[in-house]
Parts: structure tokens; sequence; C-alpha cells
């Protein structure tokens, strides 16, 4: 598994910390101190993951992130200032795969990025299994992409991650504990929305059909219908 973080942040004092500590668990680290040197090092390929901040000197976080998305699926964890919602929604609708409130416990981000590298890694050793397929979707595990009538679905890392496991139950109900785990690698918490977040941008990327391929079974989780 590669482990190549980095590390987009304009706290000196944060960003030195979190390369400390990653560095020690392992992982090898580059920084940026600002959106465009962020920018530039997460698109030149020598990263396997971005921790990236909202608040930057010169151009924020969602913007750095909406150019990576136009040309990567890079997986993106941000930096959110504590009980910021809306920032933390509009990353989620940019294409973020998880986020962590600052101020973070370098010890919850480790859990996040390993959790999110792994489930890459099993994807990517799983490249001997048969593609799958539920109606006119196509799950491609070694490629990790999801085809949609033959044309590949824009899913970021985690939203392919809750996709791959809904149809993988498809027509049964996921409780949302269990997708939260098997998804996206941790435990559900009270007032998270992150997975409701991700169903909603599926469910656009899917077409916003009515009835929705993915129902939300109150008080349960979701359930992915297979279009007749």
């Amino acid at each position: 598994m590669q482990n190549r973080v980095l590390i987009v942040e304009d706290d000196d004092e944060l960003r030195e910390l979190l390369a400390r500590y990653l560095t020690n668990q392992g992982f090898t680290v580059r920084e940026a101190a600002n959106g465009r040197d962020g920018l530039s090092l997460a698109l030149g390929q020598d990263s396997d993951i971005v921790v990236l901040d909202i608040m930057l000197p010169d151009i924020s976080g969602l913007e750095v992130l909406r150019e990576l998305r136009a040309q990567t699926h890079l997986p993106v964890v941000l930096l959110t200032a504590r009980g910021d919602e809306t920032d933390r929604i509009v990353g989620f609708e940019v294409g973020a795969d998880d986020y962590i409130p600052k101020p973070c416990n370098p010890r919850e981000l480790v859990a996040r990025l390993q959790a999110l590298l792994r489930r890459i890694a099993w994807d990517q050793k799983t490249e001997m299994n048969a593609a799958r397929v539920y109606g006119d979707l196509r799950v491609e595990p070694g490629h990790r992409r999801i085809l949609h009538n033959d044309d590949p679905l824009d899913l970021t890392a985690t939203e392919y991650e809750v996709l791959q496991v809904l149809l993988a139950h498809a027509g049964s109900v996921v409780r949302k504990t269990d997708l939260m785990q098997w998804a996206l690698g941790r435990r559900l918490e009270a007032y998270d929305r992150t997975l409701d977040m991700h169903i909603s941008n599926l469910r656009k990327k899917l077409g916003n059909e009515d009835p929705p391929r993915i129902e939300t079974i109150r008080g349960l989780g979701y359930s992915y219908r297979v279009p007749v």
C-alpha cells in the first residue's frame, strides 16, 4: 500500500506537527503552505492522498479541490473549521472524500487516511475479479470504476466505495452503521452527515430519477433499486 501524503495547510505549526506525526507513522510527507503550491504538487502525481485545509491565504481549499477534480480522482480529506457545516457540504459537493474538523487529532487523521488508502489498495488487488453488472451499471473493481451504460461515472474514491457496497446488496437494506463502516472505514457518530452527503451526490450523478435508485429507508439505512 502506498502512503505518500501531501499536506496543504498555511498554519506552519499545525502543518509541521501533522507532518512529524505522519512521518512517524510511516507516511512519506510533502508539504505546501498555500493553495497554488499545493495544487501544483498534487497534480505532479507524487502523492497518494491529500490533506487539504479550506482556509488558505491565496486561493481557497475548495478552489484547489475543484481544480483537482477536473483532472484527477486523487483522494482528498478536508480540514474544516469545527462546526462549519456549510464548508463540509460544499466540500462534498465539489468532490471531497472525507473531512476532519480543526483542531484535529493527529491520531484520528492517521486512522482516516489509512482507512481510505486500505480500501483503494484492496480494490487494486482484486483486479483478477470479474466485473459485476447490475442493470445498466457495471462495476470494474480492478479499475475502481463504475460504468453507466458503458460510460464511466465521475466518482470520488469514497463515492465509488459507497455505491459498490450498495450494489453488492442491491434490493436489500444496508444499515447506515454498516455502510459507514464498510465504505468509509469508521463508525457512524451522532450528527455526522457525511454519508448523507455522499448519497446525495450519487443520486445526482445517477440522474436524480423518481423514484431514486438509492432509496432512503427511514430509521434504517439505504437500498439500491435496480431499474427494470
